[in-house]
């Protein structure tokens, strides 16, 4: 079986692998206990050349998800950020989505105990289409109501981007698409809109974006906060705050966000025909600041964009280049 998409070589505790060949043993703790952090973003072509997406903004939070779960890795933010332009440069690619991950390996003992265990770190890239289908951001995508809810708070951290919380995306996917939908929408654990299973939510209802809070047992996603900036330099109202089910259904729109995803609208939920039935002119807008900033047709003014190949410019002078989080 053939990974599609996938590049030649992967940065493996600070050395390239090739593909096939990186492998992890057996009685490594990650394999047994799910103790693995990880993140994902994507490398954009632009007009001025390859560029990673909130590079930094992306290596920060997997670092921060590390210090939640006391996992030390052997190596810094700033090393993570450096490993992932290499891999790209090393791997010769112009556009792909990106994984870096740090888990707990093989160690000296099988046990619940994770501190035996040495932090092992790897990216890997490949190139990755448009994750909920390649017309899902002109028509929307038809998504249902979960009967899996997200973790309740003090018993999985939400704000970690941990393996282990994927274990609940798996149902809640796996439910959607046995019901015939793309996509399932989880609640928390008090009944109010959570998120996606690996997408952050936004419902537009009388004009005004509201999206669930962190407490509301949600990922602090990097295109979550990048859809706040841009609404709020569009003139938007946005509100995060617990959301009722019941407003999913009554919505003027309704999108979903996420590196993998992207800004991708949502046609209908359980079944019920969202505005008109595709994409929204609130979802659109955005969805052209997005673009337009990740293809280089508008300027980056938020300093998001790391450029990998800065010899790759068109004969135009390198952007400023930032890594600066706004919002």
């Amino acid at each position: 079986m053939t990974f599609e998409g996938k590049s030649d070589r992967i940065w493996y505790n600070g050395k390239f692998v090739d593909w096939d060949d990186c492998k992890i043993h057996i009685a490594s703790h990650v394999i047994h206990y799910g103790s693995a952090l990880f993140g994902g973003m994507r490398c954009y072509v632009t007009k001025h050349g390859s560029a990673v997406f909130r590079i930094s903004d992306h290596t920060k939070r997997l670092i921060d998800s590390c210090k939640i779960y006391r996992m030390e890795p052997e190596y810094s933010q700033l090393d993570f950020d450096e490993a992932i332009l290499e891999t790209i440069r090393l791997n010769e690619l112009k556009a792909c989505y990106i994984r870096p991950i740090v888990f707990r390996g093989y160690g000296t003992s099988l046990s619940v105990n994770p501190f035996p265990c040495p932090a092992e770190s790897a990216i890997l890239i490949w190139e990755w289409g448009k994750y909920l289908g390649a017309e899902a951001l002109e028509k929307g995508v038809d998504v249902c109501v979960s009967s899996w809810n997200r973790m309740r708070p003090n018993t999985l951290p939400a704000m970690a981007k941990s393996s282990a919380n994927y274990m609940n995306s798996q149902l809640i996917r796996m439910e959607a698409i046995m019901g015939g939908f793309v996509e399932g929408i989880s609640l928390d654990p008090s009944g109010h809109v959570s998120e996606g299973s690996g997408e952050n939510i936004f419902v537009v209802y009388k004009g005004k974006i509201y999206t669930p809070n962190l407490g509301s047992s949600v990922l602090s996603g990097i295109t979550r906060d990048s859809v706040m900036v841009l609404a709020n330099d569009l003139g938007f109202t946005l509100t995060e705050e617990a959301i009722p089910r019941e407003l999913l259904y009554i919505a003027e729109e309704v999108f979903l966000t996420g590196s993998a995803a992207e800004i991708t609208p949502v046609r209908s939920i359980d079944k019920i025909k969202i505005g008109n039935g595709r994409r929204g002119p609130i979802t659109e807008a955005i969805q052209n600041e997005f673009f337009g900033i990740v293809t280089g047709e508008r300027p980056d003014i938020h300093g998001w964009l790391t450029y990998v190949y800065n010899d790759e410019l068109n004969g135009e002078p390198v952007p400023a280049q930032s890594s600066a989080s706004e919002g």
